[in-house]
């Protein structure tokens, strides 16, 4: 198969279209968590569908001082990757083709979630996301669109515009692809030298200490469930030669659901003694949030949530992300 490049929306509403039309939304660099999105929207489109990339460094999400005239431009890397990843076409419009008169003067506007962690630190850049993805979505008319857990909040946003505006497409989102060493796969992460790749490390590692101790937490509470937490329980358990297990799994089945606190602190703990590398890391927030408004979850929490960290390394600006469950069902 060989993948088509198009550069108009004429061009592309052109093409006959059999089964479902699943696209890939990126701004080029592409990288092996591209390529699964791509492989995801192939299985998804089936042999009878159509898989389309776009590839587009939209400047409105880009805000002063960022990265926008630095950011990497490698259409003809991008095509083979997004061809051997199965690929149907690579649409690639230019910025007169996505806004055709010069910037759009009528917007969509984020609302109070984008005003949140990346949208604290990066005024207007979800504004400007949203306003591309609502134009590539009418300019690629999908069935489908799939998009990374990695930029959660991205994808939260994406989620509430189809619905709230009545876009008539499906969200499918695709798990963090990471590198070996747990670093995850960012189109910037080719501006990290060595040391700095090394310091960077301290995102994943923060999000995976986070996420052990919430799951030694829910095990422990798993495990005071089994039996009603009263003194003959832990008495029981003791005369078993578990006396410390009894009472950790007492001060756990009493303790606030969930235990936010702990995870943050866990998480919190690696980032701290990252900031005294060289290169150091500079954290810009850690948060644990609710995924419908990204609003941070108190300690009675219970369902699904967020545990979001970014931060910059030298020049170059990195988030990273997991996913956590509170309160699993007794």
């Amino acid at each position: 198969m060989t993948t088509v490049l198009l550069s108009t929306a004429d061009e592309l509403h052109a093409r006959v279209r059999g089964g479902r039309r699943a696209v890939v939304m990126t701004m080029g660099a592409l990288h092996d968590g591209h390529a699964t999105l791509v492989r995801s929207a192939r299985e998804i489109a089936g042999p009878d569908g159509e898989v389309v990339v776009t590839v587009f460094v939209n400047p409105l999400q880009f805000g002063a001082g960022e990265d926008l005239d630095r950011y990497p431009r490698t259409l003809d890397a991008d095509l083979k990757i997004a061809e051997q990843a199965g690929a149907d076409v690579v649409f690639a419009p230019s910025a007169d083709e996505v806004y055709p008169g010069g910037d759009p003067q009528v917007r969509i506007t984020a609302g109070p979630m984008g005003e949140r962690l990346e949208g604290a630190s990066r005024p207007g850049h979800f504004d400007g996301m949203l306003t591309v993805v609502a134009k590539l979505l009418h300019l690629s008319r999908p069935d489908v669109a799939l998009f990374g857990q990695k930029d959660a909040q991205q994808l939260a946003l994406i989620r509430r515009m189809v619905r709230d505006l009545n876009f008539g497409v499906e969200i499918v989102a695709v798990p963090t692809v990471r590198e070996t060493d747990g670093l995850a796969l960012s189109s910037r992460n080719r501006y990290l030298s060595p040391e700095e790749r090394l310091t960077a490390l301290a995102l994943s590692r923060a999000l995976f200490a986070g996420r052990d101790r919430h799951a030694a937490q829910e095990a422990l509470r798993a495990r005071a469930r089994e039996v009603p937490s009263t003194q003959a329980r832990a008495e029981a358990l003791s005369a078993l030669g578990e006396s410390r297990a009894a009472a950790d799994a007492h001060a756990v089945a009493t303790a606030s659901p969930g235990g936010p606190a702990a995870v943050r602190a866990a998480a919190r703990q690696v980032l701290d003694e990252a900031t005294r590398f060289a290169p150091p890391l500079e954290l810009d927030y850690l948060a644990l949030v609710d995924p419908s408004d990204f609003t941070e979850i108190g300690d009675g929490f219970t369902g699904e949530a967020v545990l979001a960290v970014a931060a910059r390394v030298g020049a170059t600006r990195l988030i990273d992300n997991l996913p956590l469950t509170f309160g699993a069902a007794s």
